[in-house]
């Protein structure tokens, strides 16, 4: 009989990309329902059998008392979807979102799968981690582990889009040093206000060419800096076909997040990763670190952005200097043997462990 499972998921891309990874390794072998909240469906394509439950976020004091009770109501709800659809295994990725289905898969004795994709535990992934059957994660070393709880832990090869693996590793149209700045979804405009100048100074002693990713609302302001100062130059927002732009470029400047770095590392394109200072528990800066740990990478730090510092640097890299060079093949190292089959297998083992 086909066990059915319910990947629980939402909030940002970080959460929904590996749910939908997961989902495209399970769906031949198991019939498979996704929960998201509203904000989650933006990245869900329109084909996928989604339920929706908008759990709140618990940031509010004022409001606690009556997000409380929303999530007890979303509890229940989530307790007749999972007995009603006959599920026996739930997947979450994390997430103040996973409140609510966690919590009745526990009361229905479910088995519950967390996957953690940080390489610090989250704070919903920890609270349920006594309750679950695995902690699925990238490395053995996950920060805000708690003791006496290793005998959940499995690591698996980072979990990576399935298109990454069908397009081509490098697609150049140009002899141009490519630079890409991926911002998210929804862009980062302290990116579009620190770099700007730099690709100036830099493009009057190299030859480059920019693709930046911005909010829809900077699109126009970015597309006339980049003319206005003779820089070829590609500017968009939100790119789900985002494998097709990486893979033009020689060199990213992008956030932390878990998945974007994964992508990049398994495209094998060296980064500069500025983690956003604000992420929970630092866990952007954690990601990156775990590359720049095995010289797969750069760390700059936002708070202390120097421009005159990034542009000599900056220079050096559209030379592929050493350096640059070194981060290159360390990053075809690190992902080797790593293919959608060996990734799928390990994961049909996990979730069919009796």
């Amino acid at each position: 009989m086909t066990k059915k499972v319910l990947i629980s998921t939402g909030g940002s891309g970080g959460h929904v990309v590996p749910a939908i990874t997961i989902y495209n390794h399970l769906k031949n072998t198991h019939e498979i329902l996704i929960s998201t909240d509203k904000r989650g469906l933006s990245y869900i394509d329109q084909n996928f059998n989604v339920l929706v439950i908008n759990t709140p976020k618990l940031n509010n004091y004022f409001l606690f008392p009556f997000s409380l009770l929303k999530i007890l109501f979303l509890t229940i709800k989530s307790f007749f979807v999972l007995k009603k659809n006959n599920i026996s295994i739930l997947i979450s990725t994390g997430g103040y979102m996973s409140l609510p289905i966690c919590l009745a898969a526990k009361i229905l004795g479910i088995n519950i799968f967390l996957i953690e994709p940080n390489m610090v535990l989250g704070r919903a992934n920890k609270f349920f981690l006594n309750f679950s059957r695995k902690l699925i994660c990238y490395s053995k070393n996950l920060i805000n582990l708690p003791s006496g709880i290793n005998h959940k832990l499995i690591t698996i090869k980072p979990l990576i889009r399935k298109e990454y693996y069908e397009t081509s590793k490098h697609q150049k149209q140009d002899n141009l040093f490519t630079i890409i700045i991926i911002g998210g979804s929804q862009g980062a405009k302290i990116f579009d206000e620190l770099l700007n100048k730099s690709f100036v100074a830099v493009a009057k002693q190299a030859s480059i060419k920019i693709i930046h990713q911005t909010s829809e609302k900077n699109i126009n302001f970015l597309k006339d800096f980049y003319f206005q100062n003779n820089i070829e130059s590609r500017v968009f927002s939100f790119d789900h076909n985002l494998s097709e732009v990486l893979k033009e470029g020689d060199l990213c400047i992008t956030r932390a997040g878990a998945s974007s770095l994964a992508e990049l590392s398994f495209l094998n394109i060296p980064f500069i990763a500025i983690p956003l200072p604000s992420s929970k528990d630092n866990h952007q800066y954690e990601n990156a670190k775990y590359y720049e740990e095995q010289d797969c990478c750069w760390i700059i730090d936002q708070k202390n952005f120097d421009d005159q510092k990034f542009e000599k640097f900056l220079l050096k890299l559209t030379n592929k200097s050493q350096d640059y060079m070194t981060k290159k093949n360390n990053l075809q190292k690190l992902n080797y043997q790593n293919t959608w089959n060996n990734v799928n297998q390990k994961i049909l083992k996990i979730i069919n462990e009796n």
